[in-house]
């Protein structure tokens, strides 16, 4: 049960939270919609490997990830997208895309995008496609750690082909 280990964390560290529950989602924007917020309070947790070792790298969820940014901020050799198969045992009792965006409950670093790290308040997912935690932003920072970079970008526009 990961909203188990994460509320248990949360009420361990005695944050302030609240536990939302909402119809399933598979994405940070549908979670956005869900919740009924904009996605630049859904804080979206994408996997990465930085010079051949696991970390968080936490972004709104209308931006992607920018490895470049990343790579530059930290002076990487190498930063890529982690693949599913390096990760999925893991991140255990958490659905695949729902890691909530504390690398230290996984021995993992972890480094949220400045933008984030304005807000007053974010939501992210707790381990399911049904249940998403909200706290303060400064709650957050508070007990993951986590590391203030500007890692975010727009994401890419994919062509869009006409239908026939």
């Amino acid at each position: 049960m990961a909203t188990q280990r994460i509320t248990e964390f949360l009420d361990g560290s005695r944050a302030r939270y609240v536990l939302l529950i909402h119809s399933p989602a598979y994405s940070a924007q549908e979670v956005a919609e869900s919740v009924h917020l904009p996605g630049r309070f859904i804080a979206k947790t994408v996997i990465v490997k930085i010079d051949g070792r696991l970390a968080m790298a936490v972004v709104p969820a209308t931006m992607d990830v920018n490895l470049g940014a990343l790579k530059d901020e930290l002076g990487a050799r190498r930063i890529e997208l982690a693949d599913e198969m390096e990760f999925a045992g893991r991140f255990r009792g958490c659905q695949l895309g729902t890691v909530p965006p504390f690398g230290r409950l996984f021995g993992i670093d972890t480094y949220v995008d400045e933008d984030l790290a304005q807000e007053e308040s974010i939501v992210f997912n707790a381990g399911t496609h049904s249940h998403a935690i909200s706290m303060e932003y400064h709650e957050y920072e508070r007990l993951a750690h986590p590391k203030v970079c500007h890692i975010s970008r727009k994401p890419v526009e994919r062509p869009r082909y006409a239908q026939i």
